[in-house]
């Protein structure tokens, strides 16, 4: 990296340091090809800077292709930047279980921490360093410095002209005939002004698979019945309003002795005496320190301590997703750590997002908001001490983290999606592992189901949020599985690929294939099968048909970091 890319910026109140960037995107690199044309013609143009959008791009572009790809928000990421989450990964993640890519991108945060950060000496010599050391993940850190991590793999490209960047762009629009998209609109958030984009192929890398809604693609959304996918732990009717929840992340910090506290949020008094009204019964008020667990659904405690302390037997929820712990730095660089609420007391239950009119979307992610202010008040002001008091005042929003004036992340963490009606579906009794012990006859030694096309791999328990139809945590074992192309490819649109939570999945099979790691890996293995069927002038389906083609196929993706099975 080139350190003059990056601005190092200082936040002196209350004593803190904050290291890393400012407006990375103000950089005339970056701009370079935004708004010169009303038409752009690519090879591939994908909408959605989230990782499956980045990694198809990624893949895209190493193999020579001309790519568009535009962006919602002012920064690329997705959920692990814009969102706020930290990296929800499995155990295996430091040596597979991902694609080359992602492990590079990985060592990358690593080493821009070392090279730009103030490390103490033993944080620095660890090489699987964890700068937050969250419970969640071996690697918590913010989301601005994934962001000069993406930045940084695409800037050569943007210079060259390969990669058109259009940030602050949404696809409202989209010209199709037949089973083929022949192009898309998108407009500009800033300036109004709308562009027309062309090209062979077209990635939908949306967080709510907008694409197959503009394009007339056959998509399904909420949960499919037990009698239509057979799924042991799908319900008896089918819902397609029923949605997972979404959350509006926040981070904060807290400076002990301090005052932070403001005027009381606007919904406060609504969430502050909200029981959810699920099934099974949640375990009280929303805003309280117990839930209901997920794999037994009895009530059960949590801690909360902000300078990190033990809780007891609870888990001090200050500790699951911190993404700066100040004990890895020189003293002088945080006044405390800093860490990410995506907690269950700001799971947002009271309405879906997807095929919603726009007011509708706008009302939810407001009062999504309304919910996590109003969390982050209570744990001001009334959240249990052990000391017997209540509240924390120092406790601060730190909208620095996350690029906003609010404090609140830039778009809500989206965990379900529309999903394409693919050539291949993902069931459960593919991946979890009660229904493989069915299937098989045994109960222990199963493994996921082995796809004979295969694509990539990747492994998550079946983790299902609260939903807007009222369902409790549905949360249950699942086995380390692969990729299928099938379930990336759309029953009949030739030309547009699913890189997000869009594939083909069930509202079940979603909740293992949602993560991190795996949305990347769909992303790169969708870039590299657009260059593959440039090259052969076939389209996505046809790699499939002929063993002959798929095993080419395979062994290239392979060829370039993919893995397509697990280690035995």
């Amino acid at each position: 990296m080139n350190r003059r890319r990056f601005i190092e910026s200082l936040s002196i109140a209350s004593g803190a340091l904050t290291y890393g960037l400012g407006s990375i995107y103000s950089s005339s690199v970056y701009a370079k090809n935004t708004f010169l044309a009303s038409e752009y013609l690519a090879d591939v143009v994908i909408a959605g800077g989230g990782l499956g959008g980045v990694a198809a791009a990624m893949a895209s572009l190493r193999n020579g292709l001309r790519v568009v790809l535009t962006e919602e928000t002012d920064w690329l990421g997705g959920q692990i930047s814009q969102q706020g989450v930290p990296p929800d990964e499995h155990q295996w993640i430091e040596t597979h279980g991902a694609t080359k890519l992602y492990r590079d991108f990985r060592t990358a945060v690593r080493e821009y921490y070392k090279r730009y950060y103030p490390l103490m000496v033993e944080a620095r010599a660890r090489v699987n360093l964890n700068p937050g050391d969250g419970a969640v993940s071996r690697l918590c850190h913010e989301p601005r410095v994934t962001l000069a991590v993406l930045q940084d793999m695409l800037n050569a490209y943007i210079s060259s002209g390969q990669l058109t960047l259009l940030m602050e762009h949404k696809i409202t629009g989209a010209d199709t005939t037949g089973d083929k998209v022949a192009s898309l609109k998108a407009k500009s958030r800033r300036s109004g002004k709308e562009v027309t984009l062309l090209a062979p192929y077209f990635i939908d890398a949306t967080e709510l698979g907008d694409l197959l809604a503009l394009t007339k693609t056959e998509y399904v959304t909420g949960t499919e019945s037990r009698k239509e996918t057979r799924e042991l732990h799908a319900p008896e009717k089918a819902d397609p309003h029923n949605e997972q929840a979404f959350t509006v992340c926040f981070a904060m910090d807290y400076v002990a002795g301090a005052n932070f506290v403001g005027d009381k949020p606007a919904g406060y008094d609504f969430w502050r005496n909200h029981t959810p009204k699920l099934t099974p019964a949640w375990s009280g008020k929303l805003l309280d320190l117990h839930y209901s667990s997920p794999s037994t659904l009895e009530s059960k405690a949590l801690g909360f301590h902000p300078e990190g302390i033990a809780t007891g037997n609870a888990l001090n929820l200050w500790n699951y997703r911190r993404i700066i712990n100040k004990n890895n730095f020189k003293p002088e660089a945080y006044a405390g750590d800093i860490t990410i609420v995506n907690w269950p007391q700001n799971d947002y239950m009271l309405g879906k997002l997807t095929d919603v009119p726009e007011k509708d979307f706008n009302k939810h992610v407001e009062h999504a908001k309304q919910l996590s202010l109003s969390l982050f008040y209570w744990l001001q002001t009334e959240v249990p001490r052990p000391d017997g008091g209540q509240g924390w005042k120092g406790l601060r929003l730190r909208g620095d983290v996350m690029g906003t004036e609010d404090g609140m992340a830039k778009y809500p963490y989206v965990r379900e999606s529309r999903r394409i009606k693919a050539v291949f579906t993902v069931l459960e009794e593919h991946v979890g592992a009660a229904n493989r012990a069915l299937i098989t006859g045994k109960e222990s030694g199963n493994t996921a189901a082995d796809f004979y096309d295969s694509v990539g791999i990747g492994y998550y328990h079946i983790d299902l949020h609260p939903s807007s139809g009222g369902n409790n945590y549905i949360d249950f074992a699942s086995l380390p599985f692969q990729i299928p192309l099938g379930a990336l490819l759309p029953r009949r649109m030739e030309n547009l690929l699913p890189a997000n939570k869009n594939i083909g999945t069930t509202h079940l099979t979603n909740g293992c294939y949602r993560l991190h790691p795996v949305e990347w890996s769909i992303g790169e293995a969708v870039g590299l099968l657009v260059n593959y069927c440039l090259n052969k002038k076939i389209i996505p389906r046809a790699v499939r048909e002929k063993a002959v083609v798929l095993e080419d196929f395979q062994t290239i993706i392979r060829s370039q970091g993919i893995e397509t099975h697990w280690p035995k």
